[in-house]
């Protein structure tokens, strides 16, 4: 009895294995920003990168947001790419904008088609930090500070 318990066992880490490695080290992203712009992941090397998964009704997202906008306006090598990751439409998440405004630019993401690079957030917000190689340094779920990305950036250098 225990050998098919062992076979179950091994096969449910091998199934988990292969969730988490489906996440490549450098993961693409090319995105349309709200205002029609283009947003390509890769055109970013050379800087480090925020890439925020959030939503409009996600209180903890609203509260970090000023601090993301914060942050890269004040460091130099770092950008940032907000997505909006909710069915709504457009037009209220612009309403939200204008009342919620950041420094960066933002992107739809619809639930039922996430970017293919990146893992499906399990709650928001969640936030990923790409080094400027291109590969994912750290990631964050829930809200980030200014503090914790000065850390995780201090510490990928």
């Amino acid at each position: 009895m225990k050998m098919p318990s062992l076979l179950l066992a091994a096969t449910l880490f091998a199934a988990v294995a292969s969730v988490h490695a489906a996440m490549p080290a450098q993961p693409s992203l090319q995105v349309t920003t709200l205002e029609g712009k283009p947003f390509d992941l890769a055109a970013q090397r050379g800087h480090w990168v925020i890439v925020n998964f959030w939503a409009t009704w996600c209180v903890p997202c609203i509260k970090e947001m000023p601090d993301i906008s914060r942050f890269v306006a004040s460091h130099a090598t770092v950008r940032a790419i907000g997505l909006a990751y909710e069915d709504s439409d457009k037009a209220d998440i612009q309403a939200f904008l204008a009342k919620h405004p950041v420094s960066y630019p933002i992107a739809q993401v619809a639930l039922d088609s996430p970017p293919k690079d990146f893992e499906e957030p399990r709650g928001l917000p969640t936030t990923y930090l790409i080094a400027p190689d291109g590969h994912v340094a750290k990631r964050f779920v829930g809200p980030v500070t200014p503090q914790s990305l000065g850390a995780a950036i201090g510490a990928g250098k």
